[in-house]
């Protein structure tokens, strides 16, 4: 049968690919009485390799069946070889449905392939149109997923179907788009910044320095470290308590992470965030810059409170296990828990370092003024000024980052307008980092 050369599946792999050029794999491949509903391909992407399939809703409305399975299969086995990325676009009504198991078996394929190459190469998923079934376990499983406007997410038939508005806000899609050549644009960006794979070194490209600015928050902070016009916010919609952002400095990937973004506390779904984010990088060997400013973790009942300790234990665990650069500022409160998991030696941090009005201390100044200074309360006629004048002193002296240097528990102690040339020396220094953990299969974190 002859090829439809303007199906979106094949005009949707002319704008991923550079010049609009690939090899297609399998195009003469048949499902049934029909060519396979799945276009398969590798070209290059801003120079660098590239596996990339498309489903094709041209052809049965992009059913899946063991044809489609086994030309998906062929793409991620090359990748695994070769170690290039695989870009996997989604537009299809599910399996056919013939009754028989023959369907699953071909989902089960496509499942295997899609873990066997889980953190060896980047995977980056493109809802385009429907994505449903076991489709959407497949795509959601990439460390990417890119959803256009009208794009449609779902298990069966009888789920409410999630638009791209609702998975960035319940965290399964990293970006949105207006539609599909933009979604593509940004898949080009990413692949552009990413490693190719678990062994290859950071891209390095050309950058501009950023002008320092004056504003001690979060975008004034994340401006003065990365390259001018190098952020890209990632999960932006989804816990807002959490920032999670691919960058370059002087011209390498980085990432940061921030718990800066808002005066809220962190939730649980803050903790998944960070957590998962943290992961990624390891994985691929990305150096993560922490910017540490919170006020605690939320839960009140006896559920939130569990939930807390759940989250916290997972992001805890990332941050320990993993084995990738890491530099860790205090840029505002780091209290209990949240300074042990993000910027304290059980972090493996291998830089700690705190701007000059940091708070670092296992309490808040008001429950340490209760704590370990109750006695100088007594007799007070005004117990609020007194609190007050309390509170302050425990946060200049014992709380201070000037404390926490003396004591060993930073290694220094910065001006905001020195945090870029500071993280870039540290970044460079551990360019050579090797760590091994001891060998297993993998750590148990509580879900």
């Amino acid at each position: 049968m002859e090829k439809n050369w303007n199906s979106p599946a094949r005009q949707q792999l002319s704008a991923l690919f550079d010049e609009g050029a690939y090899q297609e794999i399998g195009s003469y491949v048949m499902e049934k009485t029909m060519p396979a509903a799945v276009v398969t391909a590798y070209g290059y992407v801003n120079g660098n390799p590239v596996y990339a399939f498309a489903q094709d809703q041209s052809v049965v409305n992009g059913a899946v069946g063991m044809a489609q399975a086994e030309k998906i299969a062929k793409i991620y086995g090359l990748a695994a070889k070769t170690g290039a990325p695989v870009v996997g676009i989604y537009d299809s009504n599910g399996a056919f449905m013939d009754g028989s198991a023959v369907s699953l078996n071909a989902y089960s394929l496509m499942l295997e392939q899609t873990a066997a190459v889980s953190g060896v190469v980047p995977q980056i998923a493109v809802i385009a149109g429907v994505c449903a079934g076991t489709a959407a376990v497949m795509a959601c499983a990439a460390d990417f997923v890119i959803m256009t406007e009208q794009a449609e997410l779902f298990l069966t038939p009888n789920f409410e179907k999630s638009i791209a508005q609702t998975c960035a806000q319940n965290g399964i899609a990293a970006l949105t788009a207006q539609n599909a050549d933009t979604a593509i644009a940004k898949v080009r960006d990413l692949i552009n910044i990413l490693p190719l794979n678990n062994m290859a070194c950071t891209p390095c490209m050309e950058y501009d320095v950023p002008e320092v600015p004056s504003g001690k928050d979060l975008s004034g902070y994340v401006a003065s470290i990365a390259d001018g016009g190098s952020v890209m916010e990632l999960y932006p919609a989804y816990a807002g308590a959490a920032y999670t952002a691919l960058v370059t400095i002087n011209g390498s990937t980085a990432a940061i992470v921030a718990t800066d973004k808002t005066d809220a506390k962190l939730t649980e779904a803050d903790c998944a965030k960070i957590a998962r984010f943290v992961r990624t990088c390891d994985a691929f060997s990305i150096p993560v810059i922490t910017l540490v400013n919170t006020l605690g973790f939320e839960g009140n009942a006896a559920s939130e409170q569990a939930g807390s300790v759940r989250a916290l234990t997972r992001l805890a665990g990332s941050y320990a296990e993993a084995t990738t650069p890491k530099i860790s500022i205090i840029t505002g409160k780091a209290v209990g828990a949240v300074f042990v998991a993000l910027a304290g030696k059980g972090c493996n941090a291998d830089f700690a370092y705190a701007l000059e009005d940091a708070y670092i201390a296992p309490l808040m100044p008001e429950s340490a003024v209760e704590f370990l200074w109750h006695d100088k309360l007594k007799g007070c006629e005004n117990l609020t000024a007194k609190r007050q004048e309390l509170a302050k002193e425990y946060t200049d002296t014992i709380a201070s980052a000037m404390s926490a240097a003396e004591l060993g528990c930073i290694d220094e102690i910065l001006t905001p307008d020195q945090l870029r040339d500071t993280i870039s020396r540290s970044l460079s220094m551990l360019e050579g980092k090797r760590v091994t953990n001891l060998p297993k299969k993998h750590n148990n974190f509580p879900f």
